[in-house]
């Protein structure tokens, strides 16, 4: 799609837009995200903070992720935009690993911050299979591990408000090969441990005297 003005104060662009050449005529002023919003109807990418502070705007921008809301669109012509709606556009179910991850750890609630989130961990994942460093890479002449602390570190311009974080360093790992525990199997057994460990933890005075009243109605009656 095309779109014309007669405004001599835009500039005309083209950006490659998950897999589809765009011509777009914008302002100067205008961001990136601003422009795929606004002008190529293409609404993946999520405006939070419009500061660069949350990083719902992140969208893989010639192969590394970007805040799309601290970059202008004429400093980007001819650029390749992929947004969290084309990720998996090659993959047969159209989910790209990371995704179908989220999808089977459920990291997300609400889901507003979820293509920001996915485009961020699809770009930290190339950047440690390229063995580039973040600021708690223990080794620096080794290869780099997508341990927890490494991901929490490279997901930490990501805000989930959620608070869907466990689940969704779990999906990255998982992304990356890693075998990850389920959290709910896990939580299931502290809580039986608790209940072994405190039997009575967890009941009201009312559910205990409740209790005591059954047990002596049943010893009366028999």
């Amino acid at each position: 799609m095309t779109h014309e003005t007669t405004s001599p104060a835009t500039v005309k662009i083209i950006l490659d837009v998950d897999g589809e050449s765009r011509t777009v005529a914008v302002e100067p002023r205008t961001t990136l995200l601003d422009t795929l919003r606004e002008r190529l109807g293409e609404y993946a990418p999520k405006k939070g903070c419009d500061h660069g502070q949350c990083g719902s705007c992140t969208v893989i921008l010639d192969g590394r992720r970007h805040l799309s809301c601290l970059t202008l669109a004429v400093q980007h012509d001819g650029a390749e935009v992929t947004t969290a709606a084309g990720l998996g556009r090659d993959e047969a179910d159209g989910l790209h690993p990371v995704q179908r991850a989220f999808v089977e750890r459920d990291g997300l609630q609400c889901g507003y911050c979820t293509p920001g989130q996915v485009c961020a961990a699809v770009g930290a994942l190339d950047e440690i299979a390229q063995g580039r460093p973040s600021h708690v890479t223990a080794d620096l002449t080794g290869p780099v591990e997508a341990t927890e602390e490494e991901v929490r570190e490279r997901l930490s311009g990501n805000l989930c408000r959620c608070g869907a974080y466990p689940n969704i360093v779990d999906a990255v790992r998982q992304a990356a090969g890693y075998e990850v525990p389920d959290r709910i199997v896990q939580a299931r057994e502290l809580l039986q441990e608790l209940q072994a460990a405190c039997p009575d933890a967890g009941s009201s005075p009312a559910d205990a005297e409740a209790e005591k009243a059954a047990a002596e109605k049943k010893e009366k009656g028999a």
